[in-house]
């Protein structure tokens, strides 16, 4: 056998186990075709192999990116609607691949399955074979120590038991696994490297089944809340709600909370002007009936009630607005809730008088007012009529007047900031134009012909929007983001190694002085096994010293 072959089959033997990767049998060709069975066998092999486990993990984390970029139905229908409108030629293009419905989609969830089947199957097998290298015991020095990549010799008037005696316990102080095999002591160190690699891959399951729960079991819904108001979660005091497919509504959590007081305070001053420095809801609470509490929220700060978490997410205003009739009855008074359209809070919307108004012939009509609210109005003859910063400094109200059909009792869906105007016509001021007008805190604009009056009070209230979630798989996820950490690291920084020191009594040649022999093998190339190999034989050469004899022959031998 030539010295190539002594020398691979030697680093076969020392390097045996070191992988817990499954082992996958060769055949030459010209052997026999695979059947059904093989193809079967084949399969199953690629879809548990490392490759194509992360190839599968790399497509889902392709597939979701769909999932970030294109509006879902799951998470907002009106958003999914008006990108249809807007899309025209893409639109179909993206319902039959399923891009509104991306991770309830045929093609996430087969990549979703497909992932979670490899990584159990790479997982069984690896965790069945570490469990049997734990078991068992480092494996036999090679016979030619000198062919693997970290070496060292020396000759000692010690023993060669005494020597194995010291080599065994001082590799077991290193925390090494270590036996005596005949005329050697094996050692091996760095399981964790494994345990690392097995707690990433079981992190990975953790996560996809925490990511399963999440959108299988999870509830999800928004409310719009004026100072004073509250809200009972129940399915019915939603604005908007989703769920996954498993949820059912009598999971819901019972609890209530009550919105206090709205806190907004802004940067007045700097290149930072307008920028928000306090925004928090000051709420009261209770679950199932119970003691109220008070708690507050803040933006990244949820209140968890029930297993539920309560998120707030924007605020506004809600100008308080008293509509009259002809005959000077109160038709409407109450806070009305506008939408920001600028980060100044500019706001929008509709006041809506749906009951209780007659016109002078004293037939029910329905009355609409587009309101444009702004918190510091620049005044008149200052440009358009846009807010110059978002606190209540100098608040303004724009309003025109429509009277009619607001068409609510159609039993169709109605956007309540918007104002369908086909049924309804408008109030006209003297020179025939829409009548308008721009009012502050306490001013009254009164309709034309004797048909009423609207008056912005003095008080302004402030509302904010909530995000009511319920996601049983959230807690689970971290815990397995952080293993899946801690086991990658493990993976990375961790080298599996072993270590052989042979003592045996020289012959003649070396005047009967014990050979020690010591030798290194990792799992991957490394600079520090040699430093590691280093430092075990310096500790091991201060209880087995070089004879003296030896470095004297050694000299010689130079000369």
């Amino acid at each position: 056998m030539s010295d190539t072959d002594t020398t691979e089959r030697d680093m076969a033997e020392a390097g045996e186990q070191l992988s817990t990767a499954p082992r996958e049998d060769l055949t030459t060709g010209g052997g026999p075709t695979l059947g059904v069975i093989g193809w079967i066998r084949w399969f199953w092999r690629q879809l548990t192999s490392m490759r194509v486990a992360l190839i599968l993990l790399f497509l889902l984390s392709l597939g979701a990116i769909p999932g970030s970029l294109i509006p879902q139905n799951s998470v907002d229908d009106l958003k999914v609607r008006t990108f249809k409108e807007q899309h025209e030629v893409l639109a179909p293009i993206y319902d039959r691949l399923q891009l509104f419905d991306v991770y309830s989609s045929v093609w996430f969830s087969a990549i979703y399955i497909l992932l979670f089947v490899s990584l159990i199957g790479c997982i069984v097998p690896r965790s069945r074979q570490f469990a049997g290298q734990l078991r068992g015991r480092p494996p036999a020095a090679p016979m030619r120590l000198t062919r693997l990549p970290a070496y060292t010799t020396w000759r000692t008037e010690a023993a060669p038991e005494e020597v194995r005696e010291a080599a065994l316990a001082m590799l077991r102080k290193r925390r090494f696994r270590a036996h005596a095999v005949d005329d050697a002591v094996a050692a091996e160190k760095g399981y964790l490297r494994e345990v690392g690699n097995l707690v990433f891959h079981i992190a990975l399951i953790v996560m996809l089944v925490a990511f399963a729960m999440g959108q299988l079991f999870k509830s999800e819904g928004g409310k719009l809340i004026i100072e004073g108001g509250g809200f009972a979660n129940t399915l019915t005091q939603y604005d908007d709600f989703s769920s996954g497919s498993l949820f059912s509504t009598d999971e819901l959590a019972p609890f209530s909370f009550t919105l206090n007081r709205f806190t907004g305070t802004y940067e007045t001053g700097g290149p930072q002007r307008g920028t928000p420095r306090t925004f928090e809801a000051d709420v009261t609470y209770s679950q199932g009936g119970g003691v109220r509490k008070r708690s507050v929220i803040r933006v990244n700060e949820p209140l968890e009630i029930g297993g539920s978490k309560v998120y707030l997410i924007s605020h506004g205003y809600a100008p308080v607005v008293t509509v009259k009739d002809g005959k000077g009855v109160t038709v409407f008074r109450g806070a009305v809730p506008l939408l920001p359209i600028d980060n100044n809070i500019t706001s929008t919307g509709v006041i809506k008088v749906m009951d209780g108004y007659r016109d002078k012939s004293g037939k029910k009509v329905q009355l609409g007012f587009p309101a444009f609210f702004v918190p510091t109005y620049a005044g008149k003859g200052q440009g358009q009529m846009f807010s110059q910063f978002p606190g209540l400094a100098f608040p303004a109200l724009n309003l025109s007047a429509y009277q009619g059909d607001l068409r609510v009792d159609g039993g169709l869906p109605q956007n309540v900031y918007q104002l369908d105007t086909s049924k309804m016509k408008p109030f006209k001021d003297a020179s025939g134009q829409i009548f308008k007008k721009t009012l502050i805190p306490g001013e009254t604009m009164t309709l034309p012909q004797g048909a009423g009056s609207i008056t912005f009070e003095k008080e302004i209230k402030e509302w904010a929007s909530f995000k009511i979630a319920q996601q049983p798989g959230n807690g689970l996820a971290l815990a397995g983001a952080i293993a899946a950490i801690a086991g990658l690291a493990g993976s990375l920084f961790i080298q599996r190694r072993r270590v052989w020191v042979r003592a045996v009594r020289g012959d003649a040649s070396t005047g009967g002085l014990t050979v020690v022999e010591m030798a290194g093998l990792g799992r991957s190339e490394s600079a520090k096994l040699p430093e590691e190999l280093a430092e075990l034989a310096a500790t091991l050469h201060s209880v087995a010293p070089t004879a003296p004899e030896a470095d004297e022959a050694d000299e010689r031998a130079e000369q």
